[in-house]
């Protein structure tokens, strides 16, 4: 089944303790794509410009990206430029150049429109508003948000939750949406705006889900190198919303499969961050993945003997 993601694609500059690197491959829908592809067809919508490289094309062709959507208009394309401290947790942004990123208005091609799940990246709410119109009976749609919006347009974001199923979002966000600084009452407001199941992104602590009164924990994995958590957020949305869409011969998503999506979700995240930019992901196996997945049940594995 296919798995539709609408968000960014970046040429970022990145600053760590451990490295820099100068306009790599970035964006939102680029990790979420790459990570979705180990389980499932990913379509991609978003927009370059005329100078991004063609490398980074060839990259995304051979993990099979569908890249229809993928509009190249006159101009530069969006950049990025942040650094972190030892801390790792939160990125400082030091330049933002929306370029060609900043006038987009996605137009799905026709054969998108029948796209079964649907990821929305933490675009403009109106804009997440208007893709989920021209999508026909999709099955899942996810989306991502950020403080950006939920204080800039809190209205269309409202508007946009009562339409999802499910929310991923970070600790910061979700006190924000909510107003709450406990997570467990954020996570019952949020719900009651409309998705059904809601993620909270922690970081180094991994992730809380939240759903029909549950809650899930999933580690974040213990890493002896951690050199660009950029994109780590949404290399865990692709890996969740990859096991989802992979799932999709069953009638309904039960509570035991969105717990094993979240931990591929964790998987992929555990990756991602091993080195900058997608470079992990290009030497990525199937066999890497099913082993860290087991080491993660082995980690989170519990058994009482008295």
């Amino acid at each position: 089944m296919s798995l539709l993601v609408v968000g960014s694609v970046a040429l970022d500059t990145v600053e760590t303790p451990f490295g820099t690197i100068k306009e790599g491959l970035g964006g939102s829908a680029t990790y979420f794509s790459t990570a979705a592809s180990f389980f499932t067809d990913v379509q991609l919508v978003a927009v370059i410009g005329e100078d991004f490289p063609e490398e980074h094309i060839r990259f995304l062709k051979e993990r099979k990206v569908d890249l229809e959507g993928l509009e190249r208009n006159m101009g530069k394309t969006f950049r990025w430029q942040g650094e972190y401290g030892y801390q790792l947790n939160e990125a400082k942004t030091l330049k933002t150049d929306l370029n060609v990123f900043e006038l987009f208005r996605p137009k799905l091609p026709t054969a998108y429109t029948k796209a079964p799940y649907l990821f929305l990246g933490n675009i403009d709410p109106t804009i997440q508003l208007d893709v989920m119109k021209q999508v026909v009976a999709p099955k899942v749609i996810a989306c991502d948000t950020m403080n950006f919006w939920i204080s800039g347009n809190r209205d269309g974001l409202l508007k946009t939750l009562a339409g999802v199923h499910i929310l991923m979002i970070n600790e910061g966000e979700a006190r924000a949406l909510s107003g709450e600084f406990n997570l467990v009452k954020a996570a019952k407001v949020i719900l009651s705006l409309g998705p059904k199941t809601l993620i909270v992104k922690r970081g180094e602590y991994g992730a809380l889900m939240f759903n029909d009164n549950k809650i899930f924990a999933v580690p974040a994995y213990p890493l002896e190198s951690v050199f660009d958590p950029t994109g780590a957020g949404d290399s865990f949305a692709g890996g969740f919303m990859g096991v989802i869409a992979q799932n999709a011969d069953r009638a309904n998503i039960s509570d035991a499969t969105l717990r094993q999506a979240a931990i591929y979700g964790s998987v992929m995240a555990s990756f991602c961050v091993e080195a900058f930019s997608l470079d992990r992901m290009r030497s990525l196996t199937q066999d890497d993945i099913n082993r860290r997945y087991l080491a993660f049940k082995d980690l989170t594995g519990y058994e009482y003997t008295a």
